[in-house]
């Protein structure tokens, strides 16, 4: 499997295409700037002017993070958004247990927040770490709530950035309700076998909510 590389603000975008004669698919890397990617990302969702998108890029501040490294803490307040230009993030609580539950994995192109901290600005019930090393962009709080005062369509912006938490997040409690553990494997292969392919077994068992042993007789089966 190929790795991303990075060489200052240059970033690899992981993708996945299907081989025409097997079917199966394969994956594929694109170097790209890291603020060209959040200039796309941005207008994929909204439409802004050329000076908008300047207007908006000022406020988000490059970030380098090392492998396991932790950006916020349980009972920090979560002002920061980050943008993830090339690694992984992770979004994690722990139960009474002492043992981790993965919520959410942002690969590349993808935002991560400790999103009722940012909202609330209460104390966060969860943890952000870097589960690779990760450039990235973030926004502060108030910076990215100043931008729905000067930015007409930021506030569009926002609106389908809590959508898409929302259904994200109904969706995966849906399928612990639902779903068995084979099927939670076999949904998280279809959807975003990137989690398989790049994270450790641990990380994915606490993401599809299994065990260790679980998962390997999965993946012996699949």
């Amino acid at each position: 499997m190929e790795r991303y590389v990075a060489c200052g603000l240059r970033s690899c975008i992981f993708n996945y295409s299907k081989c025409p004669k097997t079917g199966r698919k394969i994956l594929f890397k694109t170097v790209i700037n890291i603020t060209d990617q959040v200039k796309g990302y941005i207008n994929e969702r909204i439409e802004v002017t050329p000076s908008e998108l300047e207007t908006i890029l000022t406020y988000f501040k490059q970030y380098t993070a090392k492998k396991n490294e932790i950006l916020i803490r349980q009972g920090q307040v979560g002002q920061r958004t980050f943008f993830v230009g090339k690694g992984c993030l992770r979004i994690f609580f722990n139960n009474e247990q002492g043992q981790d539950t993965t919520r959410y994995i942002a690969f590349e192109n993808n935002f991560a927040t400790a999103l009722v901290s940012f909202i609330t600005g209460e104390p966060s019930q969860e943890f952000i770490q870097a589960v690779e090393n990760s450039e990235l962009l973030y926004i502060t709080q108030t910076d990215f709530y100043h931008l729905l005062e000067i930015i007409p369509s930021w506030d569009k912006f926002y609106r389908i950035y809590l959508e898409k938490a929302y259904v994200n997040n109904t969706n995966r409690l849906m399928s612990f309700v639902t779903m068995d553990a084979k099927e939670r494997y076999r949904l998280l292969l279809d959807q975003n076998p990137a989690i398989v392919m790049r994270l450790p077994n641990k990380l994915v068992a606490s993401y599809i909510n299994i065990s260790q042993e679980t998962l390997s007789r999965l993946k012996g089966k699949i």
